[in-house]
């Protein structure tokens, strides 16, 4: 029997979740998260993905590279059940795995053949709905095909429905002003900024409550600051350049 295998990276991603925290916990609930997926290495080759740009939507076979180090445990406590009762880590989406290997279904926006020096190119996937860190290890690309990849009537469990309960997000004024002056570059950046807030990022522990602290997000290339101002409430009181804190 063989008892491990070994996979090359085929390609990286470039997001704008440059943190694990408040990254989505399921991907295309933040449709504005846009990202590239770029090939490396002897998967560089545009051959690998000719007809894929006919699929709306593929499959990204990847290593969960921001938990690999800190291992697993057999019980896990699922966010969706409030932090608060364990099931088993195959019972759930953890990123703390036996192997530390995901699977997201994302929106393929556009596939680019960039041209480089010395006759080289680089492959580009761009896409959308993405729920992964910065520098993601991909090892598989596969297209989504709904009739296989739809099953109707299939039970999901204590995860049957999306969750609907959101916050609203709030602006202050210095706030407002930042993402105005960032709109050319960002076109989308306070409909990203509310999308992923909105699903309120803090611990499970610390949802459905209110609390004084103020908390910070890297978002793109940007610090957000915000806090909870109530139960239903969350208000955005910076957005500034990393690079000017």
């Amino acid at each position: 029997m063989i008892e491990s295998f070994n996979f090359d990276v085929i390609g990286t991603i470039d997001s704008p979740y440059k943190e694990k925290f408040a990254i989505p916990r399921q991907p295309g609930i933040v449709s504005a998260a846009h990202g590239q997926l770029r090939l490396i290495g002897t998967a560089n080759n545009a051959e690998l993905v000719r007809g894929l740009e006919q699929f709306s939507h593929i499959w990204l076979l990847f290593i969960f590279h921001g938990t690999q180090a800190q291992g697993w445990k057999p019980l896990v406590r699922p966010p969706r059940l409030g932090g608060n009762k364990k099931l088993g880590v195959l019972a759930t989406r953890s990123t703390f795995r036996p192997n530390p290997i995901g699977m997201s279904v994302v929106k393929l926006d556009r596939v680019e053949q960039q041209n480089l020096e010395h006759n080289k190119s680089q492959v580009i996937l761009h896409i959308s709905g993405l729920d992964l860190l910065d520098g993601t290890p991909i090892i598989d690309i596969k297209p989504y095909v709904p009739y296989a990849d739809i099953i109707a009537g299939a039970d999901g469990g204590y995860a049957q429905e999306q969750p609907i309960e959101s916050l609203s997000v709030e602006y202050s004024q210095a706030a407002e002003l930042a993402i105005l002056n960032e709109s050319i570059i960002h076109p989308q950046l306070k409909t990203f900024i509310t999308q992923v807030l909105s699903q309120d990022p803090r611990p499970a522990y610390k949802q459905k409550s209110t609390d004084d602290k103020v908390y910070g997000v890297s978002l793109y290339d940007f610090n957000i600051k915000f806090k909870v101002t109530d139960f239903s409430t969350i208000q955005v009181l910076s957005v500034l350049k990393n690079n000017a804190l």
